[in-house]
């Protein structure tokens, strides 16, 4: 089967993973997923494939995080274990600049192996030094080895955090990424989103790869967290995290979604919530997510950083229910703004940042 063939719709529900048409974008909404992903598709994840994974030691944090997640639930397989290794893996990594020296060695690995249905390649610390002219051609070769190898899924990521926030180049060169990876339909585990959130939705933009909130949510004896892996780095449950992004976004490249679960249960969401909105930063078109416990009157307005008035979204009565609305920020200026959802009954607000 050539897993870029599935069609996967946007799943409207309460912190759905956000898949683009047939683009997946595996991030941070992934993580809360990972226990409901059947045992039978756990199974066909380690039996159908065989993976290149070309890292660094950064990249290692996924295969780290398998570990701590058999600990917590063992159907999830400790994929560092001799019987259920699937990756081949090689150290190197995109590089910087533009560079291609990648793409040699791994038409060789494929041509040598063709039971391999999946390459994934990490790229270090090079997006954050590379310029725009760079990224595209890495973006163009990948999809270039795409159509040579058109049974292989090819495992597009983005550069892990380097503390330069949503001004400094790693951003822009991760949305840039993140966009191409949207309009062509691609598959891309989403590095530094992942590091960007925390469970609760709090999103830390001039985070570094080390991961400063994990520890301050590690130390809150409330949470429950993997603390005690050697993940590189970073602390552990930046690792424990990318190992459930990386298994829900298996299974929906074997197929399964979340509608598998969903189209049977009839409940609504519980409490009014607008989720962050994505991309964030953005040019100039971004998704605003909100969920509605009844019917009530709903408008959704965007206010400069200074408080004036720019466009109203939403004004209406609605159903209980999960809604997108969708921002064109198109004429207005690289900025932050914020987008107010407002009720009779309750008012929330979210930062966005526009970045031309």
């Amino acid at each position: 089967m050539n897993r870029m063939l599935f069609t996967l719709t946007m799943i409207l529900a309460l912190s759905t993973p956000l898949v683009w048409g047939d683009a997946l974008i595996a991030n941070h909404s992934f993580t809360g997923h990972w226990q409901e992903i059947p045992t039978s598709v756990i199974n066909d994840i380690v039996n159908n494939n065989d993976i290149y994974y070309v890292h660094t030691s950064h990249g290692s944090q996924i295969l780290t995080g398998f570990t701590p997640l058999n600990e917590l639930d063992s159907n999830f397989y400790d994929l560092n274990d001799s019987p259920y290794q699937i990756f081949n893996e090689t150290s190197d990594d995109l590089g910087y600049y533009g560079d291609t020296s990648w793409a040699a060695p791994t038409r060789t690995y494929l041509n040598a192996n063709p039971g391999c249905n999946m390459v994934m390649y990490f790229w270090c610390g090079g997006v954050s030094y590379t310029s725009e002219a760079g990224i595209n051609i890495y973006l163009n070769k990948m999809t270039e080895l795409e159509a040579q190898y058109p049974n292989v899924t090819f495992i597009y990521m983005t550069g892990h955090l380097d503390g330069t926030g949503i001004t400094g180049n790693l951003y822009l060169r991760n949305n840039q990424i993140r966009q191409y990876c949207i309009d062509n339909e691609k598959v891309l585990f989403d590095f530094a989103d992942i590091e960007s959130y925390d469970p609760d939705g709090n999103y830390y933009p001039d985070e570094t790869d080390s991961c400063g909130w994990c520890h301050e949510w590690c130390n809150d004896s409330e949470n429950d967290c993997a603390d005690d892996c050697s993940c590189a780095h970073s602390h552990c449950f930046n690792c424990l995290l990318k190992a459930q992004t990386w298994w829900v976004m298996m299974a929906y490249l074997e197929g399964w979604s979340l509608t598998d679960i969903q189209e049977d249960e009839t409940a609504l969401p519980s409490n009014f919530r607008l989720a962050q909105n994505y991309p964030n930063p953005f040019n100039p078109v971004t998704s605003i997510e909100y969920y509605l416990p009844f019917d009530t009157q709903v408008k959704i307005e965007i206010f400069t950083i200074d408080g004036r008035y720019v466009e109203t979204l939403i004004d209406e009565t609605q159903t209980a229910g999960s809604y997108i609305a969708k921002w064109n920020g198109e004429k207005c200026s690289s900025g932050v703004y914020f987008a107010y959802l407002k009720t009779p009954s309750t008012t929330a607000k979210i930062k966005m940042t526009l970045l031309k």
